[in-house]
């Protein structure tokens, strides 16, 4: 049986700076000042139709270019895709360090604008 991506995925997202969890919606939630920038959907959920997940906020263009570059990787999630977000899959092998990266960019643009300017000084 294949490892839980979940407490990797944990460990990348709640590294970033005032990053938390919350549960919502029977998933965990990654947070910064209470905003959510990324989303766990697990495999027996209706999130991760079958399939371990996370979503993660992204600017449209970017969705779109991940999808069709590969489609067996990212995917369009449901509910909060028509607003950029991009989903990827946790299954098969995962390139972790381009996991690390986007959420770093999904939480880029969900902190406040001081606390992203810290991060840059350190």
């Amino acid at each position: 049986m294949p490892r839980d991506p979940l407490p990797r995925c944990r460990k990348l997202a709640l590294s970033l700076p005032e990053a938390h969890e919350v549960q919502a919606w029977g998933e965990p939630t990654f947070r910064v000042k209470n905003k959510i920038f990324a989303m766990y959907a697990h495999a027996n959920t209706h999130h991760g139709s079958g399939r371990n997940a996370v979503w993660c906020k992204a600017a449209p263009v970017n969705q779109r270019l991940m999808v069709d570059a590969a489609p067996e990787r990212f995917f369009v999630p449901p509910y909060v895709g028509p607003s950029g977000w991009i989903g990827v899959w946790l299954d098969g092998d995962i390139d972790w360090a381009e996991l690390q990266d986007l959420l770093r960019d999904a939480w880029r643009m969900t902190a406040p604008k001081k606390l992203v300017a810290a991060l840059k000084r350190d």
